[in-house]
């Protein structure tokens, strides 16, 4: 029998346990391991509080017929033991540690959400393994996934399931049980506060990298600033419903069959302003470079409006002007502001850096006029 989890380190697991967790997963009574080979798993996204993604490959013997598994496993851990954090300044360190969520995907992985999804949602098998007071690892099943890209069809049944989600009153109770207090204003007190707005109001506007496609931007962007507590405040005051928290495509993995999304990264699942998850399902692929800018608009009409119907089919009413008005702070707030891709201008500007330039530039420039047309009167 060869078993090799050494890669795992802390992650890693007994025979014993691998085995009962198969045991579990295929519903037998026992499993013989034959197998277990763990290895770093590639993947180019950072996170603060990921400490290292594995996959799991192997083999057991069940009801003497051989059958092979496999296992994402990912090593979460509090945010101060990222290398990042050595970047906080000392004196608010301590405050700093509790912004960033940690523990949320144990509980939800730990919780009856499986079971209350609305139909086309569906969750990994799991299992949670506690590490020390500060790290525990998660361990998913591996599952198909249909890689093709995704087109308006694919994007309004993703925000129509979101919106089926946040709607939810059995998701909607899961949600209300976990434990991190993540809040707009926290998000702006930290991220947008010491981060985001230094950025800003830098010199960064006069580098030869962004001149071209973010230069039109700079007072618009700057003005936006400024209003950065009232449109959170804004924001804050919507009507709050259920919310991944990060629902971009990355996270809603598109099952083979036709039947839906697996979804995965519940870091910052809770009850959020309604319509939150649309940001990140319009622009996560164009963030990270995965896709361009150019049908922002088209796509942005699409799901939200999908969104609504989901809102509806779960008996839930929603103004669609509210919803519009909840997306376009969320977006400004979330995105537009950081919009501005610093993390590229030490970089070589060639077509690749041109290109993200370009659709990170048209995103500010859409959240923006989100913020403008869907302002009212008074």
């Amino acid at each position: 029998m060869a078993i090799d989890l050494e890669v795992l380190g802390s992650a890693t697991v007994s025979e014993e346990a691998l085995s009962a967790m198969l045991t579990r997963r295929w519903g037998t009574r026992s499993v013989a391991l034959l197998s277990a080979h763990a290895a770093e798993f590639p993947y180019d996204v950072p996170s603060l509080t990921t400490a290292g993604r594995f996959a799991v490959t192997g083999t057991a013997l069940v009801d003497d017929v051989q059958r092979e598994f496999s296992y994402f496993v990912k090593h979460i851990r509090e945010w101060s033991l990222s290398p990042e954090f050595a970047f906080v300044p000392v004196e608010i360190r301590k405050w700093a540690r509790t912004t960033v969520p940690w523990r949320t995907e144990a509980e939800v992985y730990s919780s009856d959400l499986a079971a209350e999804l609305p139909p086309g949602l569906v969750m990994p098998d799991a299992m949670v393994q506690a590490i020390d007071d500060l790290s525990y690892a998660v361990w998913l099943e591996m599952v198909d996934v249909d890689q093709s890209e995704w087109d308006l069809e694919r994007y309004a049944e993703a925000a129509r399931l979101l919106g089926r989600f946040a709607a939810s009153g059995a998701v909607r109770a899961v949600a209300e049980t976990v434990s991190h207090d993540f809040r707009i204003q926290s998000y702006v007190e930290g991220r947008v506060r010491h981060d985001v707005l230094p950025v800003l109001r830098s010199d960064v506007w006069d580098h030869p990298t962004l001149t071209a496609d973010f230069g039109e931007l700079r007072g618009p962007m700057l003005a936006a600033a400024e209003r950065v507590d009232a449109i959170a405040a804004e924001l804050a005051a919507m009507p709050h419903l259920a919310a991944h928290g990060d629902a971009c495509p990355n996270n809603l993995l598109v099952r083979p069959d036709g039947t839906g999304f697996t979804l995965i990264d519940f870091g910052y699942f809770r009850l959020l302003p309604v319509g939150f998850d649309l940001g990140q399902l319009l622009i996560g692929d164009v963030q990270l470079g995965k896709r361009n800018a150019d049908d922002l608009a088209r796509r942005d009409a699409v799901i939200v409006e999908a969104y609504a119907d989901g809102l509806a089919d779960e008996g839930e009413s929603i103004d669609i002007e509210l919803l519009e008005r909840a997306h376009a702070l969320q977006l400004m707030l979330f995105s537009g502001l950081s919009a501005v891709p610093v993390e590229l201008l030490d970089r070589d500007p060639d077509e690749g850096v041109r290109r993200l330039v370009a659709a990170r530039a048209r995103m500010a420039a859409h959240s923006l006029r989100l913020m403008e047309t869907t302002a009212t009167s008074e």
